[in-house]
């Protein structure tokens, strides 16, 4: 009959390895839907942890009875894996947003959508843009990263080692940055065309003020948005390959300043 032991630091150290992990899983894509119960969540963090402990191999930390350097330890794990999911998130919310400014340009703001994996309202450029970049989000393995960055923001930043100061913030308003970065970057191609498609429904009300230009411009904005929304699948695609491959890299250097 086997028997495990575990030493009160070792649990110690399970706990704060549990609680950075289901942090991470509670704010990340994917994860993050209420749809998932969060048994399951809870179940799912509980055996990422189990996994990751020993391949850690953190350093014995001695037990805090002290319930002050204990809530301090419990918080800094907390803030670490919430920091971790949200700035990933934000390239998300960078390209609903891009979807966003495009449905102001073709005339469908008013049109939103329940999204089922947040039940909120989301705009409908917005909400297909998201399920696109989830599919690519998936097809890519970029959600191993998660796991990668897990094993490293545990060699980068141990327990009881988390230091939050000014370049901690300044990398975070660093993604907040590249949140309207990838939405303009990824918006730029509809948002071009319905601008000059503006401009040139602008000069015929001039030039032909007999036409009823608004009768005209909204189905036709609608139908050529959707066209080159098409056309430009290949760019978008490929864009957010790129802004995903280097999402590692961004997570690992908010993490050496912690």
């Amino acid at each position: 009959m086997t028997s495990l032991t575990f030493s009160l630091p070792q649990l110690q150290m399970v706990f704060f390895v549990f609680l950075r992990v289901c942090a991470i899983l509670l704010t990340a894509p994917v994860f993050d839907s209420p749809t998932i119960p969060i048994l399951f969540k809870a179940g799912l963090a509980f055996a990422i942890s189990l996994v990751l402990f020993p391949i850690l191999n953190l350093d014995a930390v001695p037990f805090q009875p002290d319930l002050l350097p204990f809530a301090i330890g419990v918080i800094s794990e907390v803030l670490i894996g919430l920091i971790i999911g949200l700035c990933v998130k934000t390239l998300f919310a960078g390209v609903v947003l891009a979807g966003e400014l495009a449905g102001y340009q073709m005339g469908l703001a008013m049109a939103n959508v329940m999204d089922p994996s947040t039940s909120e309202q989301m705009p409908l450029l917005g909400h297909l843009n998201n399920l696109i970049a989830m599919l690519i989000f998936l097809v890519t393995n970029a959600h191993h990263l998660f796991l990668r960055a897990l094993v490293e923001s545990f060699q980068i930043v141990p327990p009881f080692d988390f230091h939050f100061g000014n370049s901690v913030m300044d990398q975070v308003i660093g993604f907040a940055g590249d949140l309207f970065v990838i939405a303009i970057k990824l918006g730029a191609p509809l948002i071009a065309v319905l601008l000059l498609m503006s401009v040139a429904f602008g000069l015929a009300a001039r030039t032909v003020p007999q036409m009823n230009i608004f009768f005209v411009a909204a189905p036709l904005k609608i139908i050529v948005g959707f066209l080159f929304m098409a056309f430009a699948l290949s760019y978008m695609s490929s864009f957010l390959v790129a802004v995903m491959g280097g999402l590692g890299h961004q997570i690992l250097r908010l993490l050496k300043v912690m």
